[in-house]
């Protein structure tokens, strides 16, 4: 990671009571995005808040604004994950301390000049690291880590699938499947051009298209050991039927919006396959400290080069609907980050 001088137009903040959110009052499409001056807030007990240099932006905001993500309802400001230095510091916070750079995962309000987060979801960076590119890190390193490793448990040797391979969290999950000594690495994609970017964070082959189950059983006869799908709808019921046996489907989204009926216990039992579930943001409510402990081996594999995080767009605070627009046309790859304050 480079070294990101820029802090930003702190002291001017420091002086105003309000600042400039991104807020949602209303269902619908990018524009909803409008830019307001509210309260700047204050950390309460066990949290502390940042001055936001960057944001990264993610699938989970889209539906979030679109009226497809059940846990946001307006008027919010969405945002998932920031990074930035420290403002204040709430009461019961040990080893943080005024103008710290961080990275952090928050609920919501990354999207704004400042956030607060609980301390424990806050993670210090060193002079070595780059602002904007610690923006990526608090949703899409530690999931894919934790679902190749933890919840996918992947073996060395054993086969990976991974759906929209070239998102955020596909472009880092083919990483940590070669860092884990994967056998084949698979991926699947909407178009070409997002196969041959696809393969150029680990994936031996990429499939595109709606055949891609054919595609898969060509590839692998004996189906596939671990399968990531963040889609959700008839991709899920497809991935589940090229698993090997003792083969694991985990799931992490549902961006297709369809129904979530779930897959039949006695049909797993049946052909002794699993189905494991993941959100980052779920078990940052439940137990945050396993995020904290998550994101550590995560983010020393990017501080050594052994992951990289690709971020292919940036755009101003102001920009925020463009940023949305991209990923909803699904023309995006990589990583999208929104500059809040660094300049």
């Amino acid at each position: 990671m480079q070294h990101e001088p820029q802090r930003g137009d702190e002291a001017g903040l420091e002086q105003r009571e309000s600042m400039r959110a991104l807020v949602v009052t209303e269902y619908g499409d990018p524009n909803k995005l409008q830019v307001s001056e509210v309260p700047i807030p204050r950390p309460g007990p066990g949290e502390v808040s940042i001055d936001v240099a960057y944001a990264g932006v993610n699938y989970a905001e889209v539906m979030a604004r679109a009226g497809r993500h059940p846990s946001f309802v307006p008027p919010f400001t969405p945002g998932l994950e920031v990074s930035g230095r420290i403002r204040e510091i709430g009461s019961g916070v040990d080893g943080f301390e005024r103008g710290q750079a961080v990275c952090a995962l928050t609920s919501r309000g990354g999207y704004a000049e400042v956030t607060t987060v609980p301390a424990a979801l806050a993670i210090p960076l060193t002079d070595a690291d780059d602002l904007l590119t610690a923006a990526a890190i608090p949703t899409v390193v530690p999931s894919a880590w934790s679902l190749v490793r933890h919840v996918g448990r992947l073996q060395a040797g054993e086969s990976i699938l991974v759906h929209a391979a070239a998102g955020g969290v596909g472009s880092i999950a083919g990483q940590v499947a070669r860092l884990s000594d994967a056998g084949p690495v698979y991926g699947v994609v909407s178009t070409q051009a997002k196969a041959d970017y696809a393969k150029r964070f680990g994936y031996d082959e990429v499939f595109v298209g709606d055949d891609w189950e054919a595609q898969v059983r060509r590839a692998s006869p004996g189906g596939v050991d671990l399968i990531l799908d963040s889609v959700g709808g008839r991709t899920r019921e497809r991935s589940f039927a090229v698993l090997a046996p003792l083969g694991r489907l985990a799931i992490y989204g549902n961006a297709s919006a369809e129904s979530e009926g779930g897959l039949d216990g006695s049909r797993m039992r049946a052909t002794c396959r699993g189905v494991l579930g993941f959100s980052i943001l779920s078990l940052a409510a439940i137990v945050p400290q396993r995020v904290r402990a998550l994101t550590a081996p995560a983010l020393a594999a990017v501080r050594s080069g052994d992951l990289r995080i690709d971020v292919t767009e940036v755009f101003s605070l102001i920009e925020a609907a463009k940023a949305h627009e991209s990923i909803e046309s699904r023309r995006s790859t990589g990583k999208i980050v929104l500059r809040v304050r660094a300049d």
